[in-house]
Order: structure tokens, then C-alpha cells, then sequence
């Protein structure tokens, strides 16, 4: 059903009621509190990738241009052993993503968009281990969105999105004039690449054309409208620069992985009659000829089968016998099934499942150097570990655990791992991390940062809903808070549903505390994390159990002593908004809400967003069941139970979630004389990305508060 991204305000702790442990910590008590224009001031890091040798992990850092107000990355280089970091790109306002080394270790390339104006012209880049400035391949006209090495350094796997919207994959292969070699064919990269990138952007001095929908599924976040175009796999040829297709037919392909002997590409795909139908996303073995050809399908299971949503490369034995994916839940279920290990042979055959009894998550597989071994992620009641299973079957076996989020894991030698680490006391790093499990820490770019600021204590805690049932959440208290002294207080519901608030560091939470609100953050039925069963329960069903989750943790932070139920406030994003105008409508305790990128009015939403196909399998048509539809709704139908203050919050280029869902709800409160006010952010989408709206959004939400019930003093 509704995937909406969580704003990535999720947190964690250690045991319960007591603050959480961290591997690298800020004072909880000294230094200045965290406020919005920290926002700015925490780097982002990301996309760690260890070289061919094991001597650097190459990674991407994320932070703000101020004065350009947008968000800008660079490349970064840290060695295994920790001792030395250097910067690899730092053009000013252009950033750089995606590092991958070569296998041979001659290159690093990264996907950039330098000298051009949007996603459209985000191309790959290589930059020679030897020195000196990237270059952008020449020969490929479309955006780069992900690529893969060959075994032998010599071709690229490209993932390239059609320039022309009316382009089809169909036709015969494109022939693109490759640029010339050094006498005797030896490869001449330099000549290989030109000099500026190659543009997908339109004419902006052109008209602009009608734009024509025939899909089933014709709306998606950011990308706008769906037309025609897919996103097809190339072979780019370092030595010559010429670029070809490699599969035949007109469908979307995604995550490419070569075998080891370089003979063959797997990927994932669908490859149905109207793949916007169907979840049937399946892994598919190309071999790499001379021509393009049709894949041969290696996946049976009607579902999602590495669905590239989760962006899980699927990983080749050391042998190439096997290859390893994710196999999706059952159909039924859409996003609220768990994703399980599943390994198929190469050569075909049946499909065996690794972790049917584990009722997790998984994710992210990397083979041990023997082939015995996957290490894989497990998103396990609000944590994220690594864990091994073994290739032939058997329990899993914990590699790093504990209350704290691995992510992003990149094969290392030795069956080495280099990740990041996040946990409520400070923001991801890059580690390495041994066969044994044992971490060290190579990263340090929030390091000064952190010595600045206090950080906000994170307890876990644990409470009965209405119900009887067990439900987990984390209460954020502001740093330095007097013991016994009752404070204002945030319910936070986080985004989804099907996501959790994960052991990580969460500056938005961070900003609440800071301002002086203690944050009740509880992991509601519905969400991922503690198994199939608890995550359907709001099958067909949202804003029933959800609510009374969200209210229990409420009320046990009051009984906690920490809130104070006269100063209590609500909000959330996305399923969080949602989940706040359904709680607003169940319970008029709150004095403030904040709504952000939410809808109510479900009934009319129906082909206004981007989940056609969830919102059929999870409700059906709305003309057949008008009743599965309208009892989501009422919130809108029934608002007249609304009595709180409620601030709405949108992008205006919203496909997600879509403005006109906040513009409803606001004009249904504004009809009946509530206090509601709605903010428009212009040129966002769902999750916002203008450095200075990003701020704006923490000051109004916090006013909003503020207005309403006061901070602590």
C-alpha cells in the first residue's frame, strides 16, 4: 500500500527507560542545544565503497550551500585503517554521488549533473587513481541513475533513463560514433570521455507540448507525469566509447550485477505485458554479446522479486553458481509483507528461501570470500543489524547487533565490511567491520559538530495499547531537563506506515528537544519491524489500531512523569500527517497539530498520487467498495470531531502525497471556524529539499507549538 517516506526523524536507545549508549556521542548536557539552523550544519554521509586492494573507502558527503540555498555532495576518501582522509571533489555549488572504484583500481567513477541544470544531466564521471580532474564519459545521451563495473575494468553496465519520452526500447540498438583509440587499441580513456556532459534537458526556449497519459500508473514523486520513457541498461566500452544496448524490449531494468567471469549481467525487471499492473518484479540473467537479447527470467514468484524500490543489488556467488535477492511478501499484503534471502541458481532452477522462518526484513546480501556465508541486514524492532546465514541453510548468525542502525554494507577483503553506523547519539559515520564483527570507526565528518552541541537523551520504552498489545517507541527528552519536571510534549508518528523509528540519529527530534518538547515517538501497528502480522494489522484499516498505539504512548509518558497532559501536541509527515489527522479526530487532548503532506479525504484521492495499484489491492475500487474507502476518510467526513489548532504543510509539486489532499482538510477545519493554517512550499515535492524551506518548516512548526502551549523554561 502507501509507501510514503518517513521524513527521516526516526530515533532509538538501549534498554528501557535508561539513555542509549553510542559509539560516537555529542555532550547531552554540555554545549549549546541543536536548533533549525543546524540543519545546515550536520553532513550527511553516505554510499561507502572499499577499493579493489583494501587500503580506502571512498564515500559521499552531503551538506548545504548556504548562499546557493541548496543541497551540494562531494566524494570523500578515508583509508582502512583510518589514519587519513582526503577530499576528492569539491567544485563549488556542482555535487557528486555514487563512488564506485574500478576492479583493476585505475578509476573511481560518480554520477554528476556538474554543468547542467537538473537530474536530467546527471552523467558518469571517472577520475584516474593516478590524479587529476574527473571527466564525463562521452556517447550516452539520457541521465545515468546507477551502473555496475566488469570483472575486468573494460566495460560499464549503465542504467540510463530515456532522453525522449517517446523513445522505444524496441527498436534496433543505437549507433553512437565511438571516439578513437590509441594506436594498436589500447584503451584511451581520455579520448573516451568529452569534455562537457551530454545533456537530456529540454529546450527551455521551446513551447512547451501537451502532455499525453495512457498508463495506468501516470504519476510518480519528482519524475512528474510518466510518459514512455524507461530506464534501459547499456554497455558502455571504456577504450572506445561506444555504447550499446544490451536486452531487447521496452521495460524498465534496474540494479545490474555482473557475474564473476564477466559472461553475464543479472538485473531486475518487469517485464509484463503493463508492468504498471503488476508487482511482479523478477531477476533476470542477460548475456553480454555483440547484439541485445532477450533475458532469460530466473524468478518465478508472483511478487516482487528484488524490487529495485529497495534499491538491494542482487549479489553472485564467488563461484557464479548462485545468485542471491530479496523475495517479496505476498501480494496481497503489498508493502506490509516482510522481504525475505532468497539464493536461485544461475543456470536455472528452483529458488530456495534463506530466511522464511526469520519474519524480518532483510536486505543488502554480501557473500563471504568461500561462498559459505551471506551477511545481510535485518531491520529487527527498531534496530538494524548484520547478520550471517548461512548459504546452505541454517540459523542466522549475529554479526553486529545492538540499538543502533547498520546500513549501506560494501564488500571489503578478509570478508570485511565497510558501513555505516548510526545511533540516537550521533549521525552516520563510516566503519569498517571485521569478519568477527568487531567495529572501528573511519569517518569522522560530524566530529567537530557534535562538540558544539548538546545532544537530546533517548530512553526505549515499552507500553500496553488499549488492546493488550505490546507496543515499542522512544521518548526524546530536551538536554539538561530538571528531573521531575513535567514538559511539553510531541506525539510523533512516523511516515510510511510501513517503516519504523529506527535506533538513529534524528536531527528533527534533536530540534524538538532542543527547543524544550519532550518527543513520544511510538513504533504503531502498521509498521516494519517487529513482523508480518503487526504490520497488517491496519490492513484495509488505517487509523484504528494505529491511533490507539499512538495514544497509549501518550499515556505512558505521562505516567512517566515526563509529559505534562495539559501541553500535549501532535504531528507527523506523510503517513505521520495522516496518522495525526486520524488522532486529532479520536481525541481532543492536543492543543496543536501539525499535518505535513497528508490526506484525509482518501475517498477523493483515488488517482490523484502515485500507489494505483496499492490503494486497489488494499481498499479495491472505490465504485465497488465505497465503504473500505470512506471509513479511511473520516477524518474529513467526520471533522467536525476536530477541535485542535492545526497547522497544514505541503510541496506544491507533490505526486506522493499530493497538495490538493492538505488543501481539503484545511478548508474543512477553515469552514467550521478551527484555528488551521496551510504553508506551501513551492518547487517541493514530498520530502522537501530547499535547505531554507527546510528550516522554515522547524520554525513554523515549533511557533505553531510554541502559540499554543509554551516551551519548558
Amino acid at each position: 500500500m502507501l509507501k510514503w517516506t518517513t521524513l527521516a526523524l526516526a530515533v532509538a536507545a538501549g534498554t528501557s527507560v535508561t539513555s542509549s549508549g553510542a559509539m560516537a556521542a555529542g555532550s547531552m548536557t554540555a554545549g549549546r542545544p541543536i536548533g533549525p539552523d543546524d540543519i545546515a550544519r550536520l553532513l550527511v554521509v553516505s554510499e561507502p565503497q572499499v577499493d579493489p586492494a583494501g587500503q580506502w573507502v571512498a564515500y559521499t558527503v552531503a551538506g548545504t550551500d548556504v548562499t546557493a540555498d541548496k543541497p551540494v555532495s562531494h566524494i570523500w576518501m578515508t583509508s582502512w585503517d583510518g589514519a587519513r582522509s582526503v577530499q576528492l571533489t569539491s567544485r563549488a555549488k556542482e555535487s557528486e554521488t555514487t563512488p564506485r572504484f574500478s576492479p583493476d583500481g585505475q578509476w573511481l567513477a560518480f554520477i554528476s549533473a556538474r554543468g547542467g541544470d537538473d537530474k536530467a544531466d546527471d552523467q558518469l564521471w571517472l577520475m584516474s587513481r593516478a590524479g587529476g580532474e574527473g571527466r564525463p564519459i562521452g556517447g550516452v545521451h539520457g541521465a545515468v541513475t546507477d551502473y555496475a563495473w566488469s570483472p575486468d575494468s573494460r566495460t560499464l553496465a549503465l542504467v540510463v533513463e530515456d532522453p525522449d519520452p517517446d523513445a522505444r526500447a524496441n527498436a534496433a540498438a543505437e549507433a553512437i560514433v565511438p571516439s578513437p583509440a590509441r594506436p594498436g587499441g589500447a584503451p584511451a580513456p581520455e579520448a573516451a570521455m568529452s569534455p562537457t556532459p551530454q545533456s537530456g534537458g529540454a529546450d527551455k526556449d521551446k513551447p512547451p507540448k501537451p502532455i499525453v497519459i495512457d498508463r495506468f500508473q501516470f504519476k510518480q514523486d519528482i519524475d512528474g507525469y510518466l510518459g514512455k520513457k524507461r530506464q534501459r541498461l547499456l554497455l558502455y566500452d571504456i577504450a572506445t566509447g561506444a555504447a550499446r544496448r544490451l536486452t531487447t524490449g521496452d521495460f524498465r531494468e534496474a540494479l545490474p550485477a555482473w557475474s564473476p567471469d564477466g559472461r553475464q549481467i543479472a538485473f531486475s525487471s518487469k517485464r509484463a505485458a503493463d508492468p504498471d499492473r503488476t508487482y511482479d518484479s523478477n531477476l533476470y540473467l542477460a548475456t553480454v554479446g555483440a547484439a541485445p537479447a532477450e533475458p532469460v527470467r530466473l524468478t518465478a514468484y508472483e511478487g516482487a522479486d528484488n524490487d529495485d524500490e529497495w534499491a538491494s543489488r542482487p549479489a553472485w556467488s564467488p563461484d557464479g553458481r548462485e545468485i542471491a535477492y530479496l523475495e517479496g511478501g505476498p501480494v496481497k499484503l503489498i508493502g506490509y509483507g516482510v522481504h525475505k534471502l532468497a539464493v536461485v541458481p544461475a543456470a536455472g532452477g528452483a529458488a530456495r528461501v534463506l530466511t522464511a522462518a526469520l519474519d524480518r526484513n532483510v536486505s543488502n546480501p554480501v557473500w563471504s570470500a568461500d561462498g559459505r556465508w551471506l551477511r545481510v541486514l535485518v531491520e529487527d524492532d527498531e534496530a538494524q543489524r548484520i547478520v550471517a546465514v548461512p548459504a546452505a541453510g541454517g540459523a542466522p548468525k549475529e554479526v553486529a547487533g545492538g540499538w543502533r542502525k547498520f546500513s549501506a554494507p560494501a564488500a571489503a577483503p578478509r570478508d570485511g565490511l565497510a558501513v555505516l553506523l548510526s545511533t540516537p547519539m550521533a549521525p552516520a559515520e563510516v566503519y569498517a567491520v571485521d569478519a568477527g564483527g568487531k567495529l572501528r570507526q573511519l569517518s569522522h565528518q560530524n566530529d567537530a559538530w557534535l562538540k558544539e552541541v548538546a545532544v537530546a537523551p533517548t530512553v526505549r520504552t515499552s507500553f500496553k495499547s488499549a488492546d493488550g498489545t505490546e507496543v515499542h517507541g522512544f521518548l526524546v527528552t530536551p538536554p539538561g531537563a530538571p528531573a521531575g519536571q513535567r514538559l511539553p510534549t510531541m506525539l510523533y508518528s512516523h511516515g510510511g506506515p510501513q517503516s519504523q523509528v529506527a535506533a538513529e540519529f534524528a536531527m528533527n527530534f534533536q530540534i524538538f528537544a532542543g527547543h524544550g518538547y519532550a518527543v513520544v515517538a511510538p513504533n504503531f501497528r502498521g509498521g516494519t519491524g517487529r513482523g508480518e502480522a503487526y504490520a497488517k494489522a491496519i490492513y484495509a484499516a488505517w487509523g484504528t489500531v494505529d491511533v490507539a498505539d499512538d495514544l497509549a504512548a501518550v499515556d505512558d509518558a505521562v505516567a512517566r512523569g515526563v509529559a505534562d497532559p495539559d501541553r500535549l501536541v501532535v504531528g507527523g509527515w506523510s503517513y505521520g500527517g495522516i496518522l495525526t489527522n486520524y488522532v486529532i479526530a479520536s481525541d481532543r487532548r492536543f492543543k496543536a497539530a501539525v499535518s505535513g503532506a497528508s490526506i484525509s479525504n482518501v475517498f477523493a484521492g483515488y488517482g490523484t498520487d502515485q500507489y494505483i495499484r496499492d490503494y486497489e489491492t488494499e481498499l479495491g475500487r472505490p465504485w465497488e467498495h465505497p465503504e473500505a474507502w470512506l471509513k479511511l476518510s473520516y477524518p474529513f467526513f467526520h471533522n467536525e470531531r476536530i477541535v485542535t489548532p492545526t497547522l497544514f504543510m505541503a510541496g506544491d509539486r507533490d505526486f506522493n502525497v499530493p497538495l490538493l489532499n492538505s488543501e481539503q482538510m484545511y478548508q474543512a477545519l477553515k469552514s467550521r471556524g478551527i484555528d488551521a493554517e496551510l504553508v506551501i512550499y513551492p518547487g517541493e515535492f514530498h520530502g522537501l529539499r530547499r535547505p531554507s524551506f527546510l528550516k522554515d518548516r522547524m520554525q513554523r512548526w515549533l511557533a505553531w507549538y510554541d502559540a499554543r502551549v509554551g516551551k519548558a523554561p
